[in-house]
């Protein structure tokens, strides 16, 4: 660990960061597919397409109503904290995220890339010209279901990416622009979906020194440079301690 910290404090340090579901579980944010993800017997897998938004969007938006009402009642943990930290700290720090929750943001992290949006964002459903391409709506119940587009009153659907579409290929390019650095750390994921499972191989490549945080071995443990075995709430704590002696 200390030749980590050594790397993360030398000047000019390009530090890159890829986050997943594992940061904000001590947040108490329900996981996706586990059991706290349980929503009226349906497989999350199910809601989160645009083939259900289109049979029954009202389901998908109940579901998606549910969701904000929890994740609104967490707060940013010691990792979120740390991060917001080092994204201040680290003048070449960037973040790549997989979480749609917003915690990172709520706990005033800069220079975030959010690989699959946000929840706290919404789109019109028709594509409408007067509205913009994603907004911000903070909303966690609604009078109408769906909710509708306040430029052409026709349905909005959650800013995130959902199962069978493709990411925002401006913002894959500026997560593959970030493997180009000197430390890249991977923290609360498998990373066994692309393209963020290829972020850490582009990484390697371009000469990063690698880490892993997990509770568990995951398929890119053994192609790391440094394997943390741990909550991100309890080995960053270790890491910015010995940044800040």
């Amino acid at each position: 660990m200390h030749d980590l910290v050594d790397r993360l404090n030398r000047p000019d340090a390009r530090i890159t960061v890829l986050t997943g579901a594992g940061v904000s579980a001590a947040s108490g944010v329900p996981t996706f597919r586990g059991a706290d993800g349980l929503w009226k017997n349906f497989r999350p897998e199910a809601l989160a397409t645009a083939e259900a938004f289109g049979r029954d969007p009202k389901l998908v938006w109940e579901w998606y109503a549910w969701r904000r009402f929890r994740i609104a009642t967490c707060e940013p943990n010691v990792a979120h904290r740390i991060l917001a930290d080092w994204s201040t700290r680290f003048p070449n720090f960037r973040l790549i995220t997989q979480n749609v929750d917003g915690l990172h943001e709520r706990a005033h992290t800069e220079h975030i890339i959010c690989l699959h949006g946000s929840i706290w964002e919404v789109s019109c459903w028709q594509g409408c010209a007067k509205s913009p391409r994603h907004w911000r709506d903070d909303r966690t119940s609604f009078d109408d279901m769906p909710p509708r587009c306040p430029h052409c009153g026709g349905p909005i659907r959650p800013g995130v990416v959902w199962f069978g579409e493709t990411l925002d290929q401006d913002v894959v390019q500026e997560a593959s622009k970030a493997t180009k650095c000197d430390v890249f750390i991977t923290i609360g994921t498998s990373a066994v979906v692309y393209p963020a499972a290829g972020f850490i191989a582009a990484a390697k490549q371009n000469g990063a020194f690698t880490v892993e945080i997990n509770p568990e071995a995951t398929p890119a443990t053994s192609t790391v440079d440094l394997a943390l075995r741990g909550g991100a709430e309890t080995i960053l704590p270790e890491i910015q301690s010995l940044i800040d002696e």
